[in-house]
């Protein structure tokens, strides 16, 4: 199955605004029902087991809603590691969405420039979001996720496969926002292969990364310092 780059209709906002929040709504449960928020969680984990560090601050590039990033830490936390959070999207009306997630910082901004010092947060994570990018891009972000990283950049999102694009098409029922029914399968149509993940990540600053499988045709990867 090749890549397809495929526009988007959340990434210009192409709707109303009820079915922009119906569609970050969607965004969640896919996150929820499909192993997204398990499979961050799950790397924080092994980050924080590997370093000794149960105290981390996490820059959530790409946040949309922010949801996803406060179950995220919800579910660490529940294993004694206490995640403070930094939401960061380039959208307004997305992070609008954010309000009531607590403490966390809200910023609005481009993933390409991130507005932060070196070595600003502890880990850099993104959700959904490579895909979205060119390969050159793919590069250029996680570069520049890892130069405001202390310690590791997460980078969690699909795999295209076949099997994966029919079961996409057959689950677009249980979703409620015309935006989710057009992005969700450009989605995959324009997700990267874990092969082709590790060809890009090699070309990035990385002390070391390691790609691993995840429920239901994701892959997490971890790029070292």
């Amino acid at each position: 199955m090749k890549r397809i780059a495929t526009a988007e209709l959340l990434d210009s906002d192409a709707g109303t605004p009820r079915e922009i929040a119906a569609s970050l709504r969607d965004l969640d449960r896919i996150n929820i029902w499909f192993g997204g928020d398990r499979a961050s969680a799950s790397m924080i984990r092994s980050i924080a087991q590997r370093t000794g560090k149960t105290d981390l601050t996490l820059l959530e590039v790409a946040a949309g809603s922010g949801r996803s990033a406060r179950r995220v830490a919800e579910l660490v936390r529940g294993q004694g590691i206490n995640v403070s959070l930094t939401l960061l999207d380039r959208r307004a009306s997305h992070v609008s969405e954010s309000s009531g997630i607590g403490n966390a910082q809200v910023v609005v901004a481009d993933a390409l420039s991130l507005p932060f010092a070196d070595a600003s947060f502890d880990i850099t994570s993104c959700s959904l979001f490579t895909h979205h990018l060119s390969e050159p891009q793919v590069v250029q972000f996680a570069n520049e996720a890892l130069r405001v990283t202390r310690t590791a950049v997460i980078i969690n999102d699909l795999v295209r496969h076949p099997l994966h694009y029919v079961i996409t098409y057959a689950g677009l029922p249980l979703f409620r926002s015309r935006i989710t029914w057009n992005d969700a399968p450009a989605s995959v149509r324009q997700s990267y292969r874990r092969n082709e993940m590790r060809q890009l990540l090699s070309q990035v600053r990385s002390s070391r990364f390691e790609i691993n499988s995840h429920y239901l045709f994701r892959m997490g990867a971890i790029l070292w310092k």
